[in-house]
This record gives structure tokens, C-alpha cells and sequence, in this order.
């Protein structure tokens, strides 16, 4: 525990040196009319129960619920950043996020933009059955445009994913750089009605959700019913003090 309190406490002073640290950041903006149009694949999915997408999956209307919930305290507080992510992994977290995101577009006022900020085993656009060229990574580390990253699957409207590229190891790092904090500040000055969902990986094990905390208006955590202990639970939601924590999900449930 005395390592998690360290970590914990250093990203308390990253989000209070956070805001000052942006003022002096010179980004461009990004280009979302350029966005390619990529098809996605039903078989997958279907296969990876995006509900969401899914005119007649039975658990559609579940996630339209909990857009509506995230959209009500997301607004009250004015937030546009969001964070999901689970305490130890297998929780389902990378459905979730992309069920959430997708059942948000569908509201006439909002667009959404869903990172793969799992740069260890990023796999969002494996639910979609596509494998884009560039990702995240490639972004952080080079001086390309955002606009040749993204895509838009083009069966889904108002619905734009960054996804993470090739694996690294070194992405805690990566994932707490001043490039990747002010990239958040970018995505959240372009549209004033846009959420953006990341996709992070478990809170417990690894720094890299920790890291990139600071720079999150909320987060969402995702837990598995029956499986996911209580004593991760609590260091979860103790190391994400640092964000407004709004709620969690409960997957995989046993009626």
C-alpha cells in the first residue's frame, strides 16, 4: 500500500500543477472534417457484444440508460472528459466504454470521440473488426497530424474513434507527458458538445490510468459481479480520488 500512496499522492500535485502547466502549451487544433470513414465489421460486433450498435440486441437499452445517467452528471458539472476503466482487468471495460460511447452519439446534441488510451493491449478496434494503420502511440511519439489518426465507423453517426496503435511498455510515461495532457485539453476546446470516453486500463498493477487521471474531468469504473474483490474496489476508488469518480457499471450481473 505504501507504493499506491506514493503514486497516489504524487497525482494529486500532477492535477493541481495540471492547469497551470496548460496556459503555457502551444497546441494546434485538430482537423475532425478530415476524418476517414472506415466500415466495420457486424460479425465482430456481434461477436464482442456491442449492444449498442445492434438494432435488436436485448441489451441495448441498458447502455441507452446509462448514457442518459452520464450525460445527466456530466452536465451538471459542465465535464466533457471521462475516464473508464475497472480496478484489477477482465472486468469488461473495453465493452462498456464502447456501448457508452456509442448509445451517447445517438443523443441529437452530442458527438463522441472514444481513445484507446490502453497502450499496453489497446484492442478497441478489434470489437469493429478494423485495423487502422496509426494509432495513439504513433501521435505521441512523432509529429503527425491527429486528423491521420482517427476514424469514423461509418455506420455509426457522430461517432469518432483514436485508437491506440501498436503496443508499448513504456506507456506510463507516455500516457502522463505533457503532450498527452494538453492532446486532452485540444479534444475538449474543439467542440463544446463532444464527450470523450478513454478506454484505460485496470487501476491496480499498472501506473498508466494513474497517470493520465489528472488530465480527466470524471471516471466511470467497471466492475464484475461476483468476481471483482472489495478490498481492489477500495484501492481503485482511493487512487482515483484524484478525478471525480461519478458511478460505476456492474457487468457480467447474475439475475
Amino acid at each position: 500500500m505504501e507504493k499506491i500512496k506514493q503514486a497516489l499522492d504524487r497525482a494529486k500535485k500532477q492535477r493541481g500543477d495540471t492547469q497551470s502547466a496548460r496556459m503555457s502549451m502551444d497546441w494546434s487544433p485538430v482537423k475532425y472534417d478530415e476524418t476517414k470513414a472506415v466500415k466495420s465489421s457486424k460479425e465482430s460486433m456481434q461477436k464482442n457484444r456491442i449492444s449498442a450498435a445492434l438494432e435488436d440486441d436485448k441489451y441495448k437499452d441498458a447502455y441507452d440508460i446509462l448514457a442518459v445517467q452520464v450525460l445527466q452528471r456530466m452536465e451538471e458539472h459542465r465535464w466533457s472528459t471521462l475516464a473508464v476503466t475497472s480496478p484489477v482487468g477482465d472486468e469488461g471495460t473495453t465493452t462498456a466504454a464502447i456501448n457508452l460511447a456509442i448509445s451517447i452519439a445517438k443523443e441529437v446534441e452530442y458527438s463522441v470521440l472514444l481513445v484507446d488510451a490502453n497502450l499496453r493491449n489497446p484492442k478497441v478496434h478489434e470489437y469493429f473488426g478494423v485495423k487502422p494503420k496509426y494509432g495513439l502511440c504513433d501521435y505521441l511519439r512523432s509529429d503527425m497530424e491527429l486528423s491521420d489518426v482517427l476514424y469514423r465507423p461509418e455506420e455509426i453517426e457522430h461517432f469518432i474513434i483514436l485508437p491506440g496503435g501498436a503496443p508499448i511498455s513504456s506507456s506510463a510515461e507516455m500516457m502522463g507527458s505533457p503532450k498527452m495532457c494538453g492532446l486532452v485539453e485540444t479534444l475538449k476546446d474543439h467542440y463544446p458538445k463532444r464527450i470523450i470516453l478513454f478506454d484505460l486500463p485496470p487501476i491496480l498493477g499498472t501506473a498508466d490510468a494513474m497517470s493520465i487521471a489528472p488530465c480527466i474531468d470524471a471516471s466511470l469504473l467497471v466492475i464484475e459481479d461476483g468476481v471483482t474483490k472489495q478490498s481492489d474496489l477500495k484501492k481503485a476508488v482511493d487512487i482515483l480520488s484524484v478525478t471525480n469518480i461519478i458511478g460505476s457499471v456492474l457487468n457480467k450481473a447474475r439475475y
